[in-house]
């Protein structure tokens, strides 16, 4: 049975957790008290962030379909799992890749676009051949999560998301399943807790 959480860490107000500024390459780690099925239990990475709203995918959704299936050429570019994962919502039949460039911080190169940092967007439509000299990890995305202007504001206000920094291993992991609580039990003070949350409150 799960350990019973602290007061003071049942679902906290998300605005004293905002451990990390409201970015892309933040990490959106939906509340027990998000139960929206599209989002519950997700870890969400934020990819753009402006005046207009906010694009997002979530990171710890692998679907059962190969990458290989759909995108054969991109198998050996594919970080474990192999497989698509469900990025959100918006535009399910559409595919969406994120990659890692180790030596371009901030530097567009062919098919790759930075994002922050190492990471960026990479173009499924360029030659693998061209991508592969500068990015040695990807991942498959279809559909992604995106929110109207003020809209992801207002849900954090609500109490539905907690805004957290993300890391390597949360993007490219070969666990997902295990993502959710691993990233809160790194977490300092009492938000580690959360990660202790059963899926059915009452048996809290």
């Amino acid at each position: 049975m799960a350990k019973s959480l602290p007061q003071c860490a049942k679902p906290p107000n998300p605005g004293s957790w905002m451990l990390a500024e409201l970015a892309a390459g933040r990490l959106l780690v939906a509340t027990p008290t998000l139960l929206d099925p599209n989002f519950a239990r997700t870890v969400a990475l934020l990819l753009d962030v402006d005046e207009t709203g906010a694009l997002g995918v979530v990171l710890n959704r692998p679907s059962k379909m190969p990458v290989e299936s759909i995108l054969p050429e991109w198998i050996t570019m594919i970080t474990a799992p192999d497989v698509v994962f469900a990025g959100g919502p918006v535009s399910g039949d559409s595919a969406l890749a994120v990659g890692f460039s180790p030596g371009s911080i901030g530097v567009e190169s062919g098919g790759f676009r930075p994002v922050f940092g190492n990471v960026g967007i990479v173009d499924l439509d360029a030659s693998v051949d061209t991508v592969a000299g500068s990015v040695v990890g990807v991942r498959v995305f279809a559909g992604y999560a995106g929110w109207g202007p003020g809209q992801l504001e207002g849900e954090i206000d609500e109490g539905a998301w907690y805004v957290l920094p993300a890391t390597h291993a949360d993007l490219f992991g070969d666990r997902p399943d295990r993502l959710w609580s691993e990233v809160l039990r790194r977490q300092p003070g009492e938000l580690s807790w959360v990660s202790t949350h059963p899926l059915d409150p009452s048996q809290n």
